[in-house]
C-alpha cells in the first residue's frame, strides 16, 4: 500500500517479537540483504513489524520445473549459467545463501532465473558460535524451543550437516546437487528421514555416471566433502562449463599434464574403435544411456598395454587400467565419480581387461591365464590357460577370447571352457 506495487509478504514466527535482539540483529541482516541488486535475485524491499516485503516473482520454481521431466543439458546450461551470475555477485558482497535449492529458485515466463531468500537463512539465526562437538545444524528461536534445519538436508553441505560454520563454499555444494538433479530427475542424496538424508550427505560419495563428462568435472570440483579441496570460487565454475572446452583445459583442471597421458589417450581411442566395431551387431538394441564424452587422467602409475590399455564398464562407470608400482604391474580399477583408483590384489601381470556385462567383474590375462576379479577386490579366479590378446564377455555369461600367438580361439564360462584351432565351430564364428 505504500509504494503502490504488488509485492510478497513473508510473515516472520511471532517469537521474534518477543526477542527483541534476535529482532534487531534480523533488522540490520536484512539491510544488507536491501542492498542486494542484482537481475538474478529477488529483491528485499524492506522489513516492516513480524513481516519482510519482497519482490513479487512470477513464474514456477525450479521443482516444479523438475517434477514436470529432467532437463535437457542445453536448457539447464541456460539457468547454471544465470545462477552462476546471482552467486557470483552476491558472493562478492559477502552474502551467502545457506539455504539454496530448486525451491528457492524461479524461472520466469520469459526465462529470467530469480534466486530467492537470498542470505535469509543467515538473517533468521543467532549470532555465530564456534562450533563444537554439541552443535547441530539447528535454528533455535528460545532456548527452550524445539529448533529447525537451518537449510534444507538434501542441499546441505557436510559441513552445514555438522553444524560447524559455512561460508560461500556451502553455496557451492547446493550448486552442485542442483545441477545433477536438473538434468536428471533424481535427487543426489536422499533418505526416507532426515537423518537418513544428512547421514549420507556426510558419508556417501556421489555417483556421477548419469551426468556427461562436460558436466562431471564441474560437479566433482562442487561436491569435494572436504570444503578445503571444494571449489572456492563460483566463477570457476563459469570456466569449467564453457563450450567448446579443449582436452587440454579439462586436464588442466585436474593437474599439471605428464607426458605419459598422450600414451594413455591413444590406448583409450585404440578401445573406443574396437568397441565401435562391436557395436555393429548391437545397433538394434536400445540405447539406456546418453553418449558421453571421455576425456581422462589415468595418474602417474598408469602403463600402457601391448594389446588393450583401457577398458570401460558397460554403463560407463568405471575404468580398468594397468600400473606399475615398484616394478610389478597390477590391474586398477576406477570410479569416474571419484579422483582416485584402487589397485586390485591378486592381478600381477594383468593386462589386456575387460568387463563383465553386469560391470560387476574384469577378465583379464596374467601368467599365461584368463583369470576374472571382481571390481571391488577379493582373489581372482582362474577360468583357463592361455595367453590373452583380447576378449568379450557376453550377457550368456560366456567369454569368447584370443589366447596365445595361434589364432586360438576358446569360449570359457565360470565352469568350463572350449578351446578350438584354426576352425572353430560355427556357432562361434562372427
Amino acid at each position: 500500500m505504500k509504494l503502490g506495487r504488488e509485492v510478497a509478504i513473508k510473515i516472520l514466527p511471532a517469537a521474534f517479537a518477543d526477542d527483541t535482539d534476535r529482532l534487531a540483529r534480523f533488522q540490520r541482516e536484512a539491510q544488507v540483504l536491501a542492498s542486494l541488486n542484482h537481475p538474478n535475485i529477488a529483491t528485499l524491499y524492506g522489513v516492516e513489524e513480524r513481516a519482510l516485503v519482497m519482490e513479487l516473482v512470477e513464474g514456477i520454481t525450479l521443482a516444479e520445473r523438475i517434477a514436470q521431466r529432467p532437463i535437457s543439458e542445453d536448457e539447464a546450461r541456460a539457468i547454471v549459467d544465470q545462477l552462476i551470475d546471482a552467486l557470483e555477485y552476491a558472493h562478492e558482497k559477502g552474502v551467502v545463501h545457506r539455504d539454496l535449492k530448486p525451491a528457492n529458485i524461479k524461472l520466469t515466463p520469459k526465462g529470467r532465473v530469480k534466486v530467492l531468500d537470498f542470505g535469509l537463512a543467515k538473517a533468521l539465526s543467532g549470532p555465530t558460535t564456534v562450533s563444537g562437538a554439541s552443535s547441530s545444524p539447528t535454528l533455535t528461536m528460545r532456548a527452550t524451543m524445539a529448533g529447525v534445519l537451518m537449510g534444507t538436508a538434501a542441499y546441505m553441505s557436510p559441513e552445514q550437516a555438522r553444524g560447524q560454520n559455512v561460508d560461500e563454499r556451502a553455496d557451492i555444494w547446493a550448486f552442485g546437487v542442483i545441477i545433477y538433479e536438473m538434468v536428471t530427475g533424481r535427487r543426489l542424496f536422499e533418505g526416507p528421514t532426515v537423518s537418513d538424508t544428512l547421514a549420507a550427505v556426510l558419508k556417501e560419495a556421489p555417483s556421477l555416471h548419469l551426468i556427461s563428462m562436460s558436466m562431471r568435472i564441474v560437479l566433482r570440483h562442487c561436491l569435494e566433502k572436504d570444503p578445503r579441496r571444494r571449489m572456492r570460487a563460483i566463477a570457476d565454475a563459469r570456466i569449467l562449463l564453457s563450450e567448446g572446452q579443449s582436452a587440454e583445459s579439462s586436464l588442466a583442471v585436474q593437474g599439471a599434464r605428464r607426458p605419459f597421458v598422450l600414451w594413455t589417450l591413444l590406448g583409450a581411442a585404440l578401445l573406443i574403435a574396437a568397441l565401435a566395431g562391436v557395436g555393429l551387431w548391437r545397433t538394434t538394441r536400445p540405447v539406456h544411456q546418453p553418449l558421453l564424452w571421455l576425456n581422462v587422467d589415468l595418474g602417474p602409475d598408469a602403463v600402457a598395454a601391448r594389446d588393450l590399455t583401457v577398458a570401460i564398464s558397460p554403463y560407463g562407470s568405471h575404468l580398468a587400467f594397468p600400473v606399475s608400482n615398484a616394478g610389478v604391474n597390477r590391474l586398477a580399477i576406477r570410479d569416474l565419480a571419484q579422483t582416485n583408483a584402487t589397485t586390485l590384489p591378486g592381478t600381477e601381470g594383468g593386462l589386456n581387461p575387460f568387463f563383465s556385462p553386469d560391470g560387476r567383474w574384469i577378465a583379464f590375462g596374467a601368467g599365461g591365464k584368463l583369470k576374472k576379479v571382481s571390481i571391488h577386490g577379493g582373489p581372482p579366479v582362474t577360468l583357463c590357460d592361455g595367453i590373452v590378446r583380447g576378449g568379450s564377455w557376453g550377457e550368456d555369461g560366456y567369454i569368447v577370447a584370443a589366447l596365445g600367438r595361434s589364432g586360438t580361439v576358446a569360449c570359457a564360462s565360470t565352469a568350463q571352457y572350449h578351446q578350438w584351432g584354426k576352425d572353430p565351430p560355427k556357432e562361434v564364428v562372427g
